[in-house]
């Protein structure tokens, strides 16, 4: 049991939500000047380094707690209609799970795959095949009986780069499996490489 207390500077979150692209902490320094015993921030973080945007602050814990829950209402209002775009454009957007997919075992090349994340392993609101279906665009974990577990994949819906761990791949999915929402990603994706690939070296 990890015990460690997560600090913002001399404040300890004690409260933190994360929804969509944004989380919401609230933290607590009892030894803080007068009217910054309490803070409420919007918090972006990665393995090195963490960076709180519009703190606000008050010796009051219900004025803050109101404005942790303000905000964190607002990021979920905001994360639902981002998640409404596929149902409207007519994708079926419902998990994909392992009776979806073709499993892989460590002897599989996941390279130029387009792979399917576990939904377990993503947040609850993105637990949806827009957000599970990659292309696995390389690194070490993409090597058959490779040492190393990196995948860097590409969303074949908004098309963003990220980096999963090969256990996080439920499995692979076949040409005819591909939803056409996916096809049409793949193929915008494919013509980006091939037209960068084309491109006259910089002088």
């Amino acid at each position: 049991m990890n015990d460690e207390k997560r600090m913002a500077g001399d404040y300890e979150i004690i409260h933190a939500m994360h929804i969509g692209d944004q989380e919401i902490v609230a933290g607590e320094n009892p030894a803080a000047a007068a009217g910054q015993m309490y803070m409420c921030a919007f918090c972006e973080q990665n393995e090195i380094f963490a960076r709180y945007d519009e703190v606000l602050c008050s010796d009051d814990y219900a004025e803050i707690i109101g404005i942790y829950g303000q905000r964190v209402a607002e990021q979920a209002e905001k994360t639902r209609i981002e998640l409404k775009g596929p149902k409207i454009q007519g994708i079926v957007n419902t998990p994909i799970t392992a009776n979806g997919c073709t499993p892989i075992s460590s002897d599989d090349d996941l390279n130029g795959k387009v792979v399917v994340i576990r939904p377990d392993i993503l947040r609850r609101e993105y637990r949806r095949a827009t957000n599970q279906v990659m292309l696995c665009d390389g690194g070490f974990g993409a090597s058959p009986n490779s040492h190393g577990s990196a995948c860097y994949c590409v969303n074949l819906y908004t098309g963003k780069t990220s980096r999963f761990e090969r256990r996080d791949i439920l499995g692979v999915l076949k040409d005819d499996q591909i939803p056409k929402w996916a096809q049409h990603g793949l193929k915008y994706h494919q013509a980006e490489r091939q037209r960068k690939a084309q491109r006259p070296p910089e002088r």
